[in-house]
């Protein structure tokens, strides 16, 4: 490695024509020192490699002949694990493999903050896959996480250490958000909830958020494009809300109302996509379906039951269709200018999991029902339609 520096350094000189002289005086060294690096007698101490890097205007990578393999290798890694993250998401297909790889990752690339990342998500996920998210009923008829069970998931103990690792050293605003939502969740269901509190609290308003400031950051056609996406992204974040809130309240919430809310939640959609392209939002739209489809069947419309599961199983197909394009045009007046980039959120095969999925990965409470609307026999011919 050090044979590389020498050469690199001599290689460098050359390039930019600079003499022994004017690297010494640059790095206040003497000239006799440059002449040792070069021929390889003696090296530069570390803390000098900054300021001869940016003499030449190269990484410190580029100074040890890295040239950019060193990034690439990374980015490759940290693309394969997110696909691998993908494919795990709410089962075990490779959490054992992702794992192992993340770790050899940062055996090779000491310190990573992408590899460090990509191992906190798949531990977390590896503790909701091989042992669960366990919920709890407190004395008010509350739904709460069973905080003791958790705090024994050594997945979810390393997870914590590692994101609160980043979040000290990551400047990235994207990758601070994604180890702030991760880690915040992660500190509810451990049971920290002082540590949550103080996450939430240091982030910003919902006006002073990524969607709200860019509406203010253009204008012309790129505001207008702004302005459908935050719409889109808000009436999603709001319909997850409503249908949050329910979860957290179900005990309180008569089967009837849950219904009227689910229904308003899904309403949300139509009232900005007036044309029905819901785009990658035929996702999200599939699984309100199935969620809708336990609350109908407490009312006592079984009929409604399967109208719900066979409207979940359109959107799933639509949203695979979705899946094939790079990119979804919305065509509704408010969202006239609107084309966003397709977000891979689900499998590709959205529509053979739904009966595995259904009624929605993480819905708490709804065993009372679920052999009942299993041996109704639409059930099975609802299966049937989702492998065709």
């Amino acid at each position: 490695m050090h044979s590389i520096l020498s050469q690199q350094l001599k290689n460098l000189r050359l390039r930019d024509s600079r003499t022994q002289d004017e690297l010494a005086q640059a790095l206040g060294v003497t000239a006799q020192a440059v002449s040792r690096w070069e021929t390889g007698t003696c090296y530069p101490d570390m803390e000098l490699l900054p300021s001869i890097a940016n003499f030449f205007g190269v990484s410190i990578d580029e100074l040890f002949g890295y040239h950019g393999e060193r990034a690439q290798k990374i980015n490759a890694l940290v693309s394969q694990l997110r696909e691998m993250h993908r494919q795990n998401n709410g089962q075990d297909v490779c959490i054992d493999e992702c794992i192992r790889l993340a770790r050899e990752g940062l055996i090779e690339f000491p310190g990573n903050a992408q590899l460090m990342l990509c191992l906190a998500s798949a531990l977390l996920n590896a503790g909701y896959v091989r042992r669960g998210e366990q919920h709890l009923i407190d004395e008010e008829g509350y739904d709460i996480y069973d905080v003791q069970r958790h705090r024994g998931y050594e997945e979810w103990r390393e997870a914590g250490l590692l994101y609160e690792q980043l979040l000290t050293n990551v400047l990235d605003a994207e990758m601070r958000q994604q180890i702030t939502e991760e880690l915040l969740q992660l500190y509810v269901n451990l049971g920290e909830s002082e540590k949550a509190a103080k996450l939430a609290a240091a982030a910003p308003s919902l006006l002073g958020s990524r969607e709200f400031l860019r509406l203010k950051a253009c204008d012309g056609r790129a505001r207008a494009q702004a302005h459908g996406e935050t719409l889109l992204e808000t009436v999603s974040a709001c319909s997850d809300l409503m249908v949050d809130a329910l979860m957290a309240n179900r005990t309180h919430i008569m089967p009837p109302d849950a219904v009227e809310i689910i229904r308003n939640a899904i309403k949300m959609y139509s009232l900005v996509c007036t044309d029905g392209n819901f785009g990658t939002y035929h996702g999200n739209l599939s699984c309100l379906y199935l969620y809708l489809s336990v609350h109908l069947w407490r009312t006592g419309d079984h009929d409604g039951t399967f109208e719900a599961l066979d409207a979940a199983l359109m959107h799933a197909r639509r949203f695979e269709e979705v899946l094939q394009n790079s990119e979804v045009a919305y065509t509704a007046p408010l969202l006239s200018t609107v084309t966003l980039p397709v977000r891979r959120y689900l499998p590709d095969n959205i529509v053979s999991m739904l009966p595995d999925d259904w009624p929605w990965w993480g819905v708490p409470g709804y065993d009372d029902v679920e052999a009942e609307i299993k041996a109704d026999p639409r059930w099975d011919a609802w299966v049937c339609k989702t492998k065709e």
